[in-house]
């Protein structure tokens, strides 16, 4: 899950936010101007991704002309956390690939904003330890659980987030290892986190992947604990993992665009689901550098959903998860105002 919205706000960063939004929202101006169509009779429309492994969909949607089909022209842009709401509402982008915390923090904040498709369930996450700490401990990637945990207590973990925190506290409580006996070093970023742990600076740490596994296929640790292994972080434990997100006035404007939209991000969704291989050719374009065998790893932690339809167990789930791992507000609800199947195909 992204986490970039939980860091501490550096002074001047709300200038650099302002001043990001309002060249998005020119490009945005831009490309509504340029693009709308009338040629071609498509529709051209913006969308926030976070260039990683839950782009998945809307790329596939992209290359097999899911979109086009659906008589739209889609443009990306990568968006931090950060900006993600921001971006929305200045109508710099229409459409927002958005994580659950950062969906669910804005609606703390009464940012009007609407869930319309779940386009990717689980977390796909990765505990990898250094070769040299996984050789004092014995730590392979077949070593169950308990016993991976177990030897975290008195290690020292990177930390690139409060959320990547506490999602290795969750794992550790799980089996009965205080996480206050680990020593944390504060990283910026899991690139970071990737750096420290072939210095060995730092023992471990968490992050989504496909980092983690990157980091074991150049051989600078080895990937111990994932939602196929450890039943806390899996999909049934921990909900929804991305979802479409869009203005509540915009869906309200538009209702047959978001309906197009979140009809081709779901015949994405279904299609990675059945053509993993397909699938990996694809995201490869845009995650550049990845081996395809992490790629299709990563991609297999992650469920890929038949329907993006979400439901309120669903949603209780989900925040029950990011509430252990201290992703959420105090007190953060969700409306059922907030989130909606009717813009999905019937």
């Amino acid at each position: 899950m992204s986490s970039v919205g939980n860091r501490q706000r550096r002074p001047g960063s709300r200038k650099r936010v302002g001043a990001l939004v309002a060249a998005l929202a020119l490009s945005s101006g831009l490309l509504a101007a340029c693009g709308s169509g009338e040629a071609d009779g498509l529709t051209t429309v913006t969308v926030g991704v976070g260039s990683n492994i839950f782009d998945t969909p809307m790329r596939v949607a992209e290359e097999k002309g899911f979109f086009r089909a659906a008589g739209l022209n889609v443009k990306f842009i990568t968006l931090t956390a950060s900006i993600g709401a921001a971006a929305l509402q200045s109508d710099s982008v229409q459409f927002l690939n958005d994580s659950p915390n950062d969906f669910l923090t804005a609606v703390s904040r009464k940012i009007p904003e609407i869930a319309v498709n779940m386009d990717g369930g689980g977390n796909p996450l990765g505990l990898i330890v250094s070769t040299k700490f996984a050789t004092e401990h014995g730590l392979t990637a077949q070593s169950p659980p308990e016993v991976v945990a177990k030897a975290l207590a008195g290690s020292t973990g990177g930390a690139s987030s409060a959320t990547t925190k506490g999602q290795a506290g969750l794992f550790m409580r799980e089996y009965g290892v205080d996480p206050a006996t680990v020593h944390y070093v504060a990283l910026p970023s899991p690139a970071a986190d990737k750096a420290s742990l072939a210095n060995n600076q730092i023992d471990w740490f968490v992050t989504s992947e496909p980092i983690p596994l990157e980091v074991q296929e150049d051989g600078d640790g080895i990937v111990v604990a994932s939602p196929d292994t450890v039943p806390v972080w899996s999909t049934p434990r921990s909900g929804y993992g991305q979802v479409v997100v869009v203005r509540q006035s915009f869906a309200e404007e538009n209702p047959d665009l978001v309906r197009r939209f979140s009809t081709a991000v779901q015949q994405g969704s279904a299609y990675a689901r059945t053509h993993e291989s397909e699938a990996v050719n694809i995201v490869k374009k845009t995650l550049t550098g990845v081996p395809d065998d992490v790629l299709l790893a990563g991609l297999r932690l992650v469920d890929w959903p038949e329907t993006g339809a979400m439901s309120a167990e669903g949603w209780d789930k989900t925040m029950t998860f990011l509430s252990k791992v201290g992703a959420l507000p105090k007190g953060t609800k969700l409306p059922q105002s907030s989130w909606t199947n009717q813009y999905l195909p019937q």
